[in-house]
């Protein structure tokens, strides 16, 4: 008996990524550490030493799969549509939960947090308002306020940061997260409402 002939590979076919890949599994770790990162924050009302160190490793840690995942991703084209959805998600989530859970434990002010939150959830909520007529990407301003928030974010998890000049470079790194939060949040609007007026409006 002969062996069946090989199948031809047809050209100019694509396979889709499997959703089943490491940058995947990274976002997905990083969403598994937000329960974690909460409770160990919390615990004892942040005031001991040890579970605040661990607290600030879990965010250290997620933070830094955000950084890796998407580069991986894109490298070795391995985007995916739960990517696309699942990593945004994972990243509001854990800062989201950070911000709220030092708002609890009274050591930022929750206009700090309102304010954050509102512009996160408002540009994505923006994006999808503007789904249909285009894809507005993450600006340069956009990826610095990512890395203010990120820096001041673990500078406030510190058990010391109340300490001296760690104090105030917390706020220093703070304060500049929430004035660039703040001005992306307004380019973000211009820029959607922009798109929108393009797609109705197209030039001849």
């Amino acid at each position: 008996m002969t062996n069946p002939p090989n199948p031809v590979p047809q050209a100019g076919r694509i396979h889709a990524p499997s959703a089943w890949n490491v940058p995947n599994a990274l976002t997905v770790l990083r969403l598994v550490l937000v329960p974690l990162f909460v409770w160990l924050l919390l615990r004892h009302d942040g005031n001991d030493t040890g579970t605040r160190l661990l607290a600030t490793g879990a965010f250290v840690v997620a933070i830094v799969t955000d950084r890796f995942d998407g580069d991986i991703a894109r490298r070795w084209n391995l985007v995916t549509n739960f990517g696309k959805i699942a990593d945004p998600i994972a990243d509001k989530a854990l800062t989201g939960a950070a911000f709220i859970g030092l708002s609890l434990l009274n050591e930022l002010p929750w206009w700090v947090t309102v304010v954050v939150l509102v512009r996160e959830w408002g540009v994505t909520a923006l994006r999808f308002w503007v789904i249909r007529h285009g894809v507005m990407p993450a600006s340069r301003g956009g990826k610095l306020k990512t890395v203010l928030q990120a820096i001041a974010l673990g500078l406030y998890l510190l058990p010391w940061q109340t300490l001296g000049l760690l104090h105030w470079t917390a706020i220093l790194f703070m304060t500049a997260a929430v004035a660039v939060t703040l001005i992306t949040g307004v380019d973000y609007l211009i820029r959607a409402l922009r798109l929108r007026a393009a797609a109705k409006h197209p030039l001849p």
